[in-house]
């Protein structure tokens, strides 16, 4: 009786197997044996999943970033591209694009981890006008550039979280 049970227990594991393999479908978090060992997703999820907890108590109004920003040791900045950037901007602001964050760069913008970083984007505008075009709201960069801060350890980053128009004075927008 126990070979029995034993060979039909087999016997499905085995089919079980092959259903898989024919298929070809891994589990949700299976990695691929050809994945690119410089590219981790489950990573990134944990990553951006600590970091959605972190930035709950990091979203300030215009008049908070505004303060903080006059305040010695804060770093205003842009991660959209130079062109956007050179195009117009918060006054103060400092340019680094998001696809240049690397540890070398941030350290060369921002030497040391514990400075206040005050990030706002596209998004943040009502204008949706060069050169503030809105992304896509679950693609906003603002999410994109606090999660790079944060996984490169920059954790004291505060995010703008009205949305404003850049005409509007109390903005400090410069035009380029």
């Amino acid at each position: 009786m126990r070979v029995v049970v034993l060979s039909v227990t087999l016997a499905g594991l085995a089919l079980a197997t092959l259903a898989s393999a024919a298929t070809n479908t891994p589990a949700p978090d299976a990695q691929p044996a050809t994945m690119n060992g410089q590219v981790d997703f489950s990573g990134f999820r944990a990553l951006a999943g600590e970091v959605q907890a972190h930035r709950a108590n990091r979203l300030v109004s215009l008049a908070q970033f505004q303060a903080m920003a006059r305040e010695a040791g804060t770093i205003v900045l842009d991660a959209r591209s130079a062109a956007a950037y050179k195009a117009g901007h918060i006054a103060g602001a400092i340019n680094l694009p998001l696809p240049d964050f690397t540890a070398e760069s941030l350290k060369r913008a921002i030497p040391s981890s514990a400075t206040r970083i005050l990030i706002y984007c596209n998004n943040n505008f009502e204008n949706n006008a060069s050169p503030v075009v809105l992304k896509r709201v679950d693609l906003a960069l603002n999410i994109q550039t606090f999660i790079n801060l944060y996984g490169y350890g920059y954790k004291n980053v505060y995010e703008l979280g009205d949305v404003v128009n850049f005409n509007d004075p109390a903005v400090g927008w410069v035009k380029g």
